[in-house]
């Protein structure tokens, strides 16, 4: 059966591939997977019938027959383990890329959110720009380890993964920043991410969608 999937109806990113869909997107593609998109506005995904697929009125969700879906790590999961392509055969290398999936989420991406969301949310007020440089350097503490680790390998554990998809998708929040010129390798990292041709298939989909939605106003 085919899956749906929601994305926004007129995404905030203006086309740059970093709303959550994205991930969900590029999972599929790296798997060779169909899905049907389902886009929804701002205001229905606040609506009950979303909500019910969401409980936190957001995007992604996943549906697939009676299974319903949500958070892009969760959805990203569940296609890596039931489709060839961004988990390994052997049992300790799928394991370790788990491992990334959830460091990417739970380790990486909190200090990048919340350093961009502060622009957002405190940027008038007049601490803003001492904290500023506090919120950089919690994203370079962890971008200092991840490029210790990484090193000149190519991905982070081997073959590229479902761990690998998840960290770029992550470390690309700061495409708007210089932080991750700072780190070479980290930089490299991403590039060689987004030139995968699933990944340029995802970000097209996705552009398309903004594309259609500003010839649409």
């Amino acid at each position: 059966m085919t899956p749906t999937i929601t994305a926004f109806e007129s995404s905030p990113d203006r086309g740059k591939g970093q709303a959550r869909d994205m991930r969900v997107r590029w999972a599929l593609e790296e798997t060779g997977q169909p899905c049907n998109v389902r886009l929804v506005s701002f205001r229905e995904m606040k609506e009950p019938a979303h909500r019910a697929l969401h409980p936190f009125g957001q995007i992604p969700t996943y549906e697939e027959g009676d299974l319903v879906l949500f958070e892009s790590g969760a959805i990203v999961l569940h296609i890596a383990t039931h489709h060839d392509g961004l988990l390994s055969k052997d049992a300790n290398a799928r394991a370790r890329a788990i491992a990334w999936l959830f460091a990417a989420l739970n380790t990486v991406e909190p200090p990048i959110v919340e350093r961009e969301s502060a622009g957002y949310v405190e940027g008038d007020k007049p601490w803003h720009e001492a904290r500023r440089p506090i919120l950089d350097d919690r994203v370079r503490h962890r971008l200092r380890e991840l490029s210790s680790r990484l090193g000149d390998a190519d991905w982070l554990d081997g073959a590229f993964s479902a761990g690998d998809l998840m960290m770029v998708m992550v470390l690309r929040r700061l495409n708007s920043s210089r932080l991750l010129n700072e780190f070479p390798n980290l930089l490299a990292y991403v590039a060689r991410g987004e030139a995968r041709p699933a990944f340029k298939r995802a970000f097209d989909a996705q552009l398309a969608v903004f594309v259609a939605a500003s010839a649409g106003r």
